[in-house]
């Protein structure tokens, strides 16, 4: 399920002034004082994950722009979607913004997927090392990475035991790596995603449409409820 936010704001600013540590906080404060108020603190996959901010332009007073929240658990879309209908407005960081549209909606299976945000994936997570083509061209690194960890993610929200044959596309297209700047608590980071286009799945089996819909919606890869493997499908 999806949640599209349109907003506007009184005040001008750079983009890079909203970054996804950002995002991140203001949907964990939305679920205070709610039933879902523990599931920061808990030791497991988050389940959500969101778009970019756009157009991915600098704040203009009175520009619309739109972010999508995304995840496969529905009860946590329905308190985001009544939090805000409440408030009306919200805060990212020191800046003010005024809700004009909110839309639950579900993302129709295509046969053709594209990343929305960058694919972030551990090549060696003890040594903070990211995923790329470039120092890593074994595609099949990549292919069976995403389905390892899309797989554990399932089986950990349907508490479930799927096993998975083959990719989880029949084939993709790579565009480009690029480096996140991230900034907590006045600490940088940077973590390093990879964008694809034209992920194909020619076909989804009666028993794969679950599992497809539940990737669309969490992400691909890690990171995800830092706005990291978002996607969208292709009409063709």
């Amino acid at each position: 399920m999806r949640l599209k936010i349109c907003f506007t704001t009184n005040s001008v600013f750079e983009y890079r002034d909203i970054n996804k540590y950002l995002i991140q906080s203001f949907i964990w404060n939305l679920l205070k004082n709610t039933e879902f108020v523990t599931w920061h603190d808990k030791k497991t996959f988050k389940f959500f994950t969101f778009s970019n901010i756009f157009p991915i332009t600098d704040f203009k007073k009175n520009e619309e722009k739109t972010l999508i929240i995304s995840s496969p658990n529905k009860p946590i879309m329905f308190v985001l979607y009544r939090k805000l209908k409440e408030r009306k407005k919200f805060e990212l960081g020191i800046h003010n913004f005024l809700i004009t549209k909110l839309n639950l909606f579900e993302i129709k299976l295509r046969t053709k997927w594209i990343c929305g945000t960058p694919i972030a994936l551990y090549k060696d997570n003890k040594n903070n090392q990211y995923y790329t083509p470039k120092k890593n061209p074994d595609i099949m690194f990549f292919l069976r990475r995403i389905k390892e960890n899309a797989v554990k993610k399932y089986n950990a929200f349907y508490k479930e035991d799927l096993k998975f044959d083959g990719n989880l596309f029949d084939k993709l297209t790579y565009v480009k790596s690029v480096c996140v700047c991230l900034r907590k608590n006045k600490k940088d980071f940077v973590i390093i995603g990879t964008l694809w286009k034209n992920l194909e799945k020619k076909f989804y089996n009666k028993d794969e449409i679950k599992f497809y819909k539940f990737i669309m919606d969490c992400g691909i890869g890690e990171k995800n409820s830092l706005g990291f493997g978002f996607m969208n499908t292709i009409i063709n």
